[in-house]
């Protein structure tokens, strides 16, 4: 089927910056739009950004002007550029895709998830 991995989370200072890779692989035809999700500890998962294939982006309020997101067609990885970073950023980030397969078949994947942790 499809996998996805996620890489790039850590620990960093208020005002640092991380850079989140998500990479697909597998049995894929195409995978449309891309999203980062996060959920904090107590919270409900909620989505971060997206990117479309064609490379519309959307963003949760908190996070526009200090993220972004962006792809790569043709290495079926997202990445998400993320700025000026506060502590309530704190969460783990999951990558999710909606694929299809070279079998005809389709789903939403998603990745094991990266600890983000932003101290103050």
């Amino acid at each position: 089927q499809v996998q996805l991995v996620e890489s790039g989370g850590g620990l960093v200072q208020a005002g640092g910056s991380l850079r989140l890779s998500c990479a697909a692989s597998g049995s894929i035809f195409n995978i449309m739009t891309l999203g980062w999700y996060r959920q904090a500890p107590g919270k409900q998962r909620e989505l971060v950004a997206s990117i479309t294939r064609g490379g519309s982006t959307n963003y949760v309020e908190s996070v526009k002007g200090r993220f972004t997101i962006s792809r790569d067609n043709g290495k079926n990885t997202v990445y998400m550029q993320m700025n000026s970073l506060k502590p309530e950023d704190t969460a783990v980030y999951y990558c999710n895709g909606y694929a299809y397969t070279v079998d005809g078949g389709g789903g939403d994947y998603w990745g094991q998830g990266t600890q983000v942790t932003v101290s103050s």
